[in-house]
Parts: C-alpha cells; sequence; structure tokens
C-alpha cells in the first residue's frame, strides 16, 4: 500500500463523499453516515475531517450556491479527487486481501473457544 493513512472516521467520510457524489457536504456526510451504520458523529467532527481530507489531497471542495432554506448561505460541496479514489481502491483490495485470508473457523461463531 502506498501509505494512505486513514482513521477509521476519515475512511467512513471518505466513502461517504464518494456515495453522495455531487451532493456531498457537511450535513448531507453526517445524515448518510447516520442512515448507513446508525452512528451518531457530531457536525464538528465531520467539518473537521471533510478540511483534514481535502487538506491531505483526498477531496476537492467548492462552494455551491445560495439557497432560501439556508437563508442565503451557500454550502461548501466536496468531492473525491483522483488521490482519494485512488486511495479508496488500494483500502478496499487491501481489506479483501485479509478477509480472504482468514480461515473458516476464524468466522465461524458456532466453533466456541
Amino acid at each position: 500500500m502506498k501509505g494512505y493513512h486513514l482513521g477509521e472516521l476519515e475512511e467512513l467520510i471518505l466513502l461517504t463523499v464518494g456515495i453522495l457524489d455531487q451532493e456531498a457536504y457537511g450535513v448531507s456526510v453526517l445524515e448518510e453516515i447516520k442512515r448507513q451504520t446508525g452512528r451518531k458523529v457530531n457536525i464538528s467532527a465531520i467539518h473537521t475531517v471533510l478540511n483534514r481530507l481535502e487538506d491531505k489531497g483526498f477531496l476537492t471542495s467548492q462552494m455551491g450556491g445560495a439557497t432560501e432554506e439556508r437563508g442565503g448561505r451557500r454550502k461548501r460541496l466536496f468531492k473525491l479527487s483522483g488521490t482519494g479514489r485512488s486511495a479508496i481502491t488500494e483500502i478496499k483490495e487491501l481489506r479483501n486481501k485479509l478477509y480472504d485470508q482468514l480461515p473458516p473457523l476464524a468466522l465461524d461463531f458456532t466453533y466456541g473457544y
């Protein structure tokens, strides 16, 4: 692996931005993570990680248009960069490689210890 060292929340947010495609902004990421995983994450943590992933080059962002429902405020929309897409691919390949090496008994919960 090239050195894509991401924490669990970073990886989860990176994947979620990819899922949301053109609609990824702080609140939509928060809601999608809750919907997909049942986890409650603080919006401040989401924004911190989104900014960190952008600083690391995994995401890019641009300001969306102002909307009346947001009181004229604009959303910062995030999307995967080429580096972000490469990181997701490499992480998935590494995880699959490791999972594929688990012996069958490691996943057999009827086998007691």
